[in-house]
């Protein structure tokens, strides 16, 4: 019997380029099955709950940009401890319920959180984030370069 013919084929497309790589069929198989076992559980997939995130850097600052889909500024908050960044957020269930009538709900509805390390010397005070559109932009103003200073050594008198 084929190996092949015991994979379950579903809506992934790339199980077809990685036939001949064992370990990657693998890994594939283990990320449909839990992503299928968290769903029947919660109704949601375990990998939609985490927002896609772009992170950028220029010479003078770091761009965080965080896409959160039907989020409003209410629902995401952000802290920094310790040079971590957080960002949490909530997208709550708004259900309507009719006493005959059934509604399919495809809409992903739960909390999550990402941490992000900033570097040391950040002044907190000017991190500015600003929200359109469901996209999140957090910028964080890079500290300046550290000096280095020469001491003159004198002789002991």
């Amino acid at each position: 019997m084929m190996m092949k013919s015991l994979i379950p084929v579903g809506r992934d497309s790339s199980l077809a380029r990685t036939e001949t790589n064992p370990l990657a069929m693998l890994q594939q198989e283990m990320d449909r099955l839990f992503d299928g076992f968290s769903r029947s559980f919660t109704g949601l997939s375990s990998r939609t709950l985490m927002p896609s995130m772009d992170l950028a850097e220029t010479d003078k600052e770091i761009e965080l940009t965080a896409e959160l889909p039907g989020m409003e500024e209410k629902d995401v908050q952000l802290n920094v401890v310790d040079n971590h960044l957080t960002i949490r957020g909530e997208k709550k269930n708004q259900r309507e319920e009719k006493e005959k009538d059934y509604h399919l709900v495809e809409r992903n509805y739960g909390s999550f959180v990402r941490t992000i390390e900033l570097p040391p010397g950040v002044k907190i005070d000017s991190i500015k984030a600003v929200m359109s559109k469901g996209v999140l932009k957090v910028t964080v103003p890079k500290p300046a370069p550290a000096q280095a200073k020469t001491i003159e050594v004198k002789t002991a008198a």
